[in-house]
Formats: structure tokens, C-alpha cells, sequence
């Protein structure tokens, strides 16, 4: 076959392919055209572009139960007392609150430290939240142990609880951690553009969504306190810590609540001490209580009386103590439904549908609120309660 006749044939062949790929194509479009008519027909118009989840239930939401983002917020913080060596057990601690919580609420952080925050720290802890996060430095004031305090009888005393196996008997940095949770944190510059707080430690475990906000719980049903836990304190730290708040009350009967919690905690009217106390390491509650006449001038009597250092009064007790006192029993407030753990207790949701509803990872049966060391009977006793 010559050359010209070569071409003319290529030619050809390459016409007839374009005319099949035409009517090809005209054939497609139109099954398209046909097919979204009759669905337009069938199932109405073509769906809504998507919605970004984002701008409904705030970040990283993975369950299709997840509450909407509220409007309404507290003023309101988290407050974690911690050093730099904590970081771990902080880091646990804020990814868990946030998964549980936060990351719906986006409540601020504020971290205290006596000595200044590294940038590891701060930097490890930033990424865990969309929240505000602050890093403050204690007064040195707020912190150390003050000049008054007479060192040598401080010095005995600790020596004597050393040999007495006493926790934490013979450390002046957990007494002045007390005294700091007990008068001065709610001061803190960092602390006093806030009303409410929820106080958070090293590691501790959140084990059930918490599908409401206890903030907003507190401040719309006239809350003071709340609490988790509540045990007995251990005598050896508190000797002559009741003789003090009875003189108190005595010379100040003016800041006792009338209908006051002191049933909970002396079954013979304020004659005596029973020890049960709520646990603070979970608190939240109202500063601005901390910060009235009869908190402020209840601490700072305490506070001349030395028995932070002289012996180990823990801010628990006497928080305790004057949330009894001060408020109304029922401005104290049990939080069943937050499943909460610092080791070794745990308290476990038991109430209503309030484990399933958190979907809980804790055990119920090894919840602490009805152990022997706890006081939780003694608070449903007290509050005409039925106990479980």
C-alpha cells in the first residue's frame, strides 16, 4: 500500500472514532440530565451543604451525643496548684477535665507555682485546650512559712510526727501548701477577676461526662459548696484545732448561719469534733464566700493561733469547718453525678441514671462514699437523705 492511501485511511479512521465518542458523550449527559430530574422528583431538592460540627459543639467532637455550646457561661476557672516536676500528672489530669467537660465550655486555666512555670510546662499544658490558660507565681508572703512562727517549737512538733509516722509529719512545703489553700489562693492577682472556681490536682481522674455545668448549677440554685468526697480527718494533725473554732464562734456568734451544717460535723451541738470533712482536693465553690468578713477574719484567727506549722492543720478541714458553719446547710452541695478519683478513693455515680447517663468507666461497687472511713452517711443522715 502506497503512501498516500495510507493517510487517507488513518483519516478516515480517525472520523468514524470521533463520531462514536460524540454520540457517546450526548447519550451520557443526557442519562445525567434525565437522572437528576427524576430525582429532584423523588426525593426533592439536593441536600443542604454541610454543616462544620465545629460551629455547633465546639472542637474535636466525636459522638453525635455531645451538648451544644452554651451561650450562658460563669465567671468562673479551674485552679491547679502545682510545680513544674507535676507536669505529667497535670497533663493527665487537664486532658482528662477537657474530655469529660471543658472542651464544650472552654472554662480559663489558672496554674500556681511557687517558683516560676518552665516553658516546657506551659507549652506542654497549652496544647491541651482551646481555653485561656494563665502561669502566676505565689507571693512569697502567701507561701513560705511566716517569721512569727517559733521555729524550734515548729522543728519539735514536726520531729514528733516523724516518729509518729504521720503523713507528710515532718514537710513544711505540704504545711505551707495548706496554709495557701486554707487564706490565700482566692487572693492570688491571677484569682481575683474570678468568682467561681473548680479546684483541680495532680493526678486525678474523671470518670463520667459531665453533661451539664456545675458552675452555672451553683450560681442558679443559691450554691455555695460542692463536694464529691467526704472522710474523716486524721486527729494526730488537729489537736487543738477545734478548741480554736469553738472560741471562735464564741466571740463572733454574729457570722453563724442559723440554719447551718454543724449537725454534720459534732453530733453533740459543737461540743466535740467528729472529724468528718469534705475532701478539698475537689471543690467548687463561690469566692467570694472565701473572701467575706467571716471567712477572712476565721482564717486569720486561726491563722495567730500557728497551728499550720505547729501542727498540720489541712485546708480541708477547716474549709469544712466553715462552710458548716457560715452557710446555710443547703448552700453545701453533693455532686453525685461527677465521677471523680484521687487515689486511693473514688467516688462513683450511684444516684438515678446517673452513671449510665456519664457513661461512667468506674466501678460502682468500689465507689468510697459508703466505706467505712467515709462520712457519707453521716451526710445523708444529716440532710434526711436516704443512703444507697
Amino acid at each position: 500500500m502506497n503512501t498516500p492511501t495510507r493517510y487517507i485511511l488513518l483519516a478516515l479512521f480517525l472520523i468514524i472514532s470521533l463520531h462514536y465518542l460524540l454520540a457517546f458523550t450526548h447519550e451520557a449527559y443526557g442519562r445525567a440530565t434525565a437522572l437528576d430530574h427524576l430525582k429532584d422528583k423523588i426525593v426533592g431538592p439536593a441536600p443542604k451543604p454541610h454543616v462544620d460540627l465545629d460551629t455547633l459543639y465546639g472542637p474535636d467532637v466525636l459522638t453525635g451525643d455531645a451538648p451544644l455550646k452554651q451561650d450562658k457561661k460563669a465567671n468562673a476557672t479551674f485552679v491547679i496548684l502545682c510545680r513544674n516536676s507535676d507536669m505529667g500528672n497535670i497533663v493527665r489530669s487537664v486532658r482528662e477535665i477537657e474530655d469529660r467537660f471543658n472542651r464544650y465550655h472552654r472554662y480559663p486555666y489558672v496554674f500556681l507555682n511557687e517558683e516560676p512555670f518552665s516553658e516546657e510546662f506551659k507549652m506542654r499544658l497549652s496544647v491541651l485546650s482551646a481555653a485561656k490558660m494563665e502561669f502566676g507565681q505565689i507571693p512569697r508572703d502567701h507561701w513560705y512559712q511566716p517569721d512569727w512562727i517559733d521555729e524550734e517549737k515548729a522543728k519539735a512538733s514536726r520531729e514528733k510526727m516523724v516518729k509518729e509516722k504521720v503523713i507528710y509529719g515532718g514537710s513544711v512545703s505540704y504545711r505551707n501548701m495548706c496554709r495557701f489553700n486554707s487564706g490565700f489562693f482566692f487572693r492570688h492577682p491571677l484569682m481575683l477577676k474570678y468568682r467561681w472556681y473548680w479546684r483541680i490536682e495532680p493526678d486525678v481522674h474523671f470518670h463520667c461526662n459531665i453533661n451539664h455545668d456545675p458552675f452555672l448549677y451553683m450560681q442558679e440554685h443559691n450554691k455555695t459548696y460542692g463536694f464529691t468526697i467526704t472522710l474523716y480527718e486524721y486527729e494526730r494533725t488537729i489537736p487543738t484545732l477545734w478548741g480554736h473554732v469553738q472560741d471562735f464562734m464564741k466571740e463572733n456568734p454574729q457570722y453563724v448561719a442559723e440554719d447551718n451544717a454543724l449537725g454534720f460535723m459534732s453530733e453533740r451541738n459543737g461540743e466535740k469534733y467528729n472529724l468528718c470533712h469534705f475532701w478539698s482536693n475537689f471543690e467548687i465553690a463561690d469566692m467570694e464566700f472565701w473572701r467575706s468578713p467571716a471567712y477572712m477574719d476565721f482564717f486569720n484567727y486561726l491563722d495567730s493561733k500557728g497551728g499550720f506549722y505547729y501542727e498540720r492543720w489541712g485546708d480541708a478541714p477547716v474549709h469544712s469547718i466553715a462552710a458548716a458553719i457560715f452557710l446555710n446547710k443547703n448552700q453545701i452541695h453533693f455532686f453525685d453525678e461527677i465521677g471523680y478519683e484521687h487515689a486511693p478513693y473514688t467516688h462513683c455515680p450511684k444516684l438515678g441514671k446517673n452513671w449510665e447517663n456519664g457513661r461512667c468507666s468506674c466501678d460502682q461497687k468500689k465507689s468510697f462514699d459508703y466505706d467505712g472511713y467515709s462520712c457519707m452517711r453521716k451526710w445523708d443522715a444529716f440532710m434526711g437523705l436516704p443512703s444507697h
